[in-house]
């Protein structure tokens, strides 16, 4: 049909044209004899000719036949139909149909006029289980009878016969058509394949298949790609719209299912959402589902439990990685010949759907600038920095509302910590990065997920360098570092702590940030005998936040102040812990040379002196911040005055005494 579109439009016009003809001459004829004339019988037949001859030539077949045979309409109901239609598309119909009752105010045909003209009548036309009711074919306006009530065309259903594609202005609201089928991996096409065989084994009863799993553009380019090997559209249904425009159900059913029928379409309903975001309740929702009788796939984390039809279920996962490679390589290969040996760093910490991965490389070689011979390198003119950046940029917006995101500027040289500590963190970095071989190429990841996640305990005092240090892995990781206040994930409601924790680790996937998640023991003190009901939904909550770091593709870190308030059996199940302890007096001497920034202007400091203060390395900083507001507001540079009244300020704000030992010779 696409070679000749225009050809098969003006071959749908004449045959449509021919039946209204038809019809019309039934109507002339009928009411001839009904004054008393000679009806012309010739006429009448060279229109029925004239329409069998244009259907022989009419490949596909016109819309009017397709929809008589896939609704089952009898010859009178077809004929019914077309006197409907024949009133919008021929002004002599609407004048016959004045003609049969003159003292009607309308030009509209009536059942009576169907009764009496076509001989092929039969009473049980219009009943509500007929197709020309129960699909809403037509409409019956308002009127003293039934047989006198006006009869109308559906305007879809008008537009549906004339070749004329659109979609039923009622249901714009709840069903969207997606554009083209994204790319889509080897493993995803399997699933889609599998699909449109279970479709193909089924006559009837069509069981509703059940796409399950985190990654929602995913399983739209696998219902995307059933629908095209079963040789059927896919349209979306939006839950939202049953709220804000239909709210009749059964209207709703009957008008999805002739669109799908009409338009040969598979639906895919997505209830990934809580109910409360869907706008009307699953379990209408789901009964709506049950209804349809046409191939239907639904969306969500998890199965639904449904109860008058058969299900097929298939879990949707992220490609692997191993196609992700091969996916960034396809896309990439064009510009950047030979781009096999960049990619295993990008795939190990960047887990993309492929339409994810399309986004990210298009904006990478956007801003690329060819080498001499007009190719790309990711090697060479930041081209791999750029892309790693776009990564991380692109993997930002699921997490973005759930945690804080903390700007990286912290390096080694800022951590001051004893020699064991530092080569731990070195350690932890040292397993982020290599992660990828050892799991996948030297096969650890075969043995199951549990364990491979890159867990870290940081305890010690508050302000001894804990965030800092999270810092900065996270700038020589080159990853994105998130802070999420467990004191404010737990919720006292039961469940919802778990629902927070999984929000935060889904959202996260993608870009394996760096979690650092602040005050453990709000979650992680030592776990109570089960006494109630909240004691054993405690420990679940424990296990369940355990359960993630284990599994977690990132590194996942938790602070404490408190390490001893935490359970020795939690503490076996991280792979790392790193004790901050408070820090020394030569210590304290390395935080204060380095605490000033290079631009700060500073005079009389006595580094030895300043050293004297027991204070950590965080509230250092904040003295030092404090000292260059007082001394900025004098127009002076930073000296020791300044240094002693916001150390003064820093211990008051702690409720701790500042022992004139620690300040003797400060000014």
């Amino acid at each position: 049909m696409t070679v000749d579109e225009n050809t098969w439009i003006d071959a749908n016009q004449r045959y449509l044209i021919a039946c209204v003809a038809e019809v019309k001459s039934i109507l002339e004829a009928f009411l001839a004899r009904a004054d008393g004339g000679n009806p012309a019988e010739e006429s009448l037949r060279t229109h029925a000719e004239a329409r069998a001859r244009l259907l022989s030539e009419m490949t596909p077949p016109p819309p009017l036949e397709t929809l008589a045979g896939t609704f089952g309409l009898s010859a009178f109901e077809r004929k019914i139909l077309l006197l409907c239609a024949g009133v919008e598309l021929d002004s002599h119909v609407a004048e016959l149909c004045a003609a049969f009752d003159k003292r009607a105010a309308h030009r509209l045909p009536v059942f009576s006029l169907a009764l009496a003209a076509f001989g092929d009548a039969h009473w049980s036309a219009l009943s509500p289980t007929r197709p020309l009711r129960r699909w809403q074919l037509i409409e019956i306006l308002p009127g003293d009878a039934l047989t006198t009530s006006p009869l109308r065309i559906d305007e879809r259903v008008l537009h549906y016969i004339t070749g004329v594609r659109s979609i039923d202005e009622r249901l714009r609201s709840v069903l969207t058509i997606p554009g083209a089928i994204p790319a889509i991996a080897p493993s995803h096409l399997a699933i889609a394949r599998e699909i449109s065989a279970v479709w193909s084994r089924r006559s009837s009863a069509l069981p509703i298949v059940q796409l399950c799993g985190d990654e929602v553009s995913a399983k739209r380019a696998i219902a995307a790609a059933a629908a095209a090997a079963f040789g059927i559209r896919l349209q979306f249904f939006e839950a939202r719209g049953v709220r804000a425009g239909l709210t009749d159900l059964g209207v709703v059913t009957r008008l999805v299912e002739r669109e799908a029928v009409l338009t040969s379409s598979a639906l895919m309903v997505e209830c990934d959402e809580a109910e409360s975001a869907l706008g009307v309740p699953e379990t209408v929702l789901v009964h709506l589902i049950e209804s349809l009788h046409f191939p239907v796939i639904l969306a969500a984390r998890s199965p639904r439990q449904l109860e008058r039809r058969a299900t097929v279920v298939f879990d949707v996962s992220k490609p692997k990685p191993a196609e992700q490679a091969e996916i960034w390589r396809r896309v990439l290969e064009p510009a950047c010949p030979g781009v096999n040996g960049e990619l295993s760093g990008l795939v190990a910490q960047f887990s993309f759907s492929p339409v994810a991965i399309q986004s990210a490389a298009e904006q990478a070689l956007d801003r690329a600038v060819p080498l001499q011979n007009g190719e790309l390198s990711l090697a060479k003119d930041g081209l791999a920095e750029r892309l790693w950046e776009i990564c991380r940029v692109q993997a930002r917006p699921r997490l973005e509302g759930l945690a804080q995101r903390i700007d990286a500027a912290a390096v080694w040289d800022d951590l001051v910590l004893p020699e064991r500590q530092k080569n731990m963190l070195h350690e932890i970095a040292l397993h982020v990065r290599h992660r990828a071989r050892v799991y996948q190429e030297w096969g650890f990841a075969s043995r199951g997920v549990r364990g491979l996640g890159i867990s870290a305990l940081f305890a010690g005092p508050s302000g001894t360098g804990k965030t800092m240090a999270g810092e900065v892995l996270a700038n020589e990781l080159r990853l994105d570092l998130y802070r999420i206040d467990l004191s404010q994930v737990v919720s006292k409601y039961i469940g919802e702590t778990e629902k927070n924790l999984r929000r935060v680790f889904d959202a996260a996937e993608d870009g394996a940030a760096i979690l650092l998640f602040d005050e453990a023991d709000a979650l992680f003190g030592k776990r109570s005998e089960v006494k109630d009901s909240h004691d054993r939904y405690a420990n679940i909550e424990v296990s369940y936040l355990l359960q993630r770091m284990e599994s977690y593709r990132g590194l996942a870190i938790l602070t404490t102040n408190r390490k001893s308030a935490l359970d020795q059996a939690f503490l076996r199940r991280l792979r790392f812990v790193v004790e901050f302890p408070f820090p020394d007096a030569q210590q304290r001497v390395e935080i204060w040379r380095r605490v000033f920034p290079a631009k700060t202007p500073t005079e009389g400091l006595r580094i030895d002196r300043l050293a004297h203060l027991n204070a950590a390395g965080g509230h250092i900083r904040n003295i030092a911040m404090c000292a260059a507001f007082l001394a900025s507001d004098a127009d002076e540079p930073v000296r020791m005055p300044h240094l002693l009244a916001a150390a003064r300020s820093e211990f008051n704000k702690l409720e701790k005494p500042l022992a004139d030992a620690e300040t003797a010779g400060w000014v």
